[in-house]
């Protein structure tokens, strides 16, 4: 089997364990809100923010490396 499909089962599989692992309910506070939430939900929540973050500054690098390459070619 692939070395990443494994590696990534792995992961998925510990961060299942952590989140289940962390059920309880926790009071966020942002600057006037409040609200409670699950941890394991709020974890899940971050995690999935924290993997768009990084596919969009990857995408972002890209396009930059691309630009950068684009502009030596036509000097």
């Amino acid at each position: 089997m692939n070395f990443k499909l494994i590696s990534g089962l792995i992961i998925v599989c510990l961060i299942l364990i952590f989140i289940i692992q962390n059920i309880a309910i926790v009071e966020i506070q942002l600057v006037f809100w409040t609200i409670e939430i699950s941890l394991a939900l709020l974890i899940l929540i971050l995690l999935s923010l924290g993997m768009v973050a990084g596919w969009l500054l990857n995408d972002y690098f890209k396009y930059r490396k691309k630009i950068k390459s684009q502009m030596k070619l036509q000097q």
